[in-house]
């Protein structure tokens, strides 16, 4: 898909879902990701990094990262 300029996003390439605390890889989003329902709920958190996603308490979305530790 595409990197975000809505919602809090203004085009980083990670996107923390707060209400179920998982990132998600813009640069390789897939369908079941939900990117456009995350922000319409106001729930997205915009990252630079994974890693300091990763240090906030977010794990990684299944479909777009894997190797998720839940």
């Amino acid at each position: 898909m595409a990197r975000r300029y809505k919602g809090n996003m203004n085009g980083e390439r990670y996107l923390g879902n707060k209400n179920k605390m998982e990132v998600h890889d813009l640069d390789n989003e897939k369908t079941n990701c939900q990117i456009d329902e995350i922000i319409k709920a106001g729930h997205d958190r915009p990252y630079t990094s994974l890693s300091s996603a990763h240090s906030d308490g977010y794990d990684n979305c299944a479909y777009c990262l894997g190797g998720s530790t839940r």
